[in-house]
């Protein structure tokens, strides 16, 4: 079925906008969730998405291996995959290099697009602010950049959030 990805800055409403697309599908509906709980204020926020989803759905903790965890959804449920700009800096902060990152991207990207389900991927777009200071902020910038753009390639539909309005992205030409 479909790929869409959901692309925008922080609080934008992205991941508003996949909790109520993936309630509007009709079929079950598996979470997948790459945040970790490394302190206090991300486990605060880690509550606060729980509590946002239906306690229905399954929720798959995949910090470093989405495409496994796509593999164990089910091929018909609707999936959300909270997000890719959290797994991307998981893998950075594991020690993998940018070329296995970039593969990964690509290859749980075309997993997700060859689903028989549809499948909602949530990720930042971190590219359109301020040049980090710092070397591993650049290079985690322009890494989850090259990753957000292997996704939109296989997907459908990619919109930008901003604001709580979506606009949709055409492909380059």
């Amino acid at each position: 079925m479909a790929l869409t990805l959901l692309l925008g800055g922080a609080r934008s409403g992205k991941s508003a906008l996949a909790l109520r697309r993936a309630r509007a599908v009709g079929a079950p509906v598996v979470f997948i969730a790459t945040a970790e709980a490394l302190d206090p204020e991300m486990e605060a926020r880690i509550v606060r998405h729980r509590a946002e989803r239906d306690p229905s759905w399954k929720t798959i903790e995949a910090p470093l291996d989405p495409q496994r965890a796509l593999a164990d959804a089910g091929a018909r449920a609707c999936v959300v995959i909270d997000c890719l700009s959290l797994w991307v800096a998981n893998l950075l902060q594991s020690g993998l290099g940018e070329d296995e990152i970039l593969a990964r991207a690509a290859a749980a990207a075309t997993v997700a697009s060859h689903r028989d389900g549809p499948t909602i991927a949530v990720s930042n777009e971190v590219g359109m602010g301020v040049v980090p200071e710092y070397a591993l902020g650049r290079r985690y910038r322009d890494l989850l950049g090259q990753a957000n753009a292997a996704w939109a390639e296989r997907a459908e539909e990619a919109l930008l959030i901003v604001a709580g309005r979506a606009l949709t992205l055409e492909a380059a030409e």
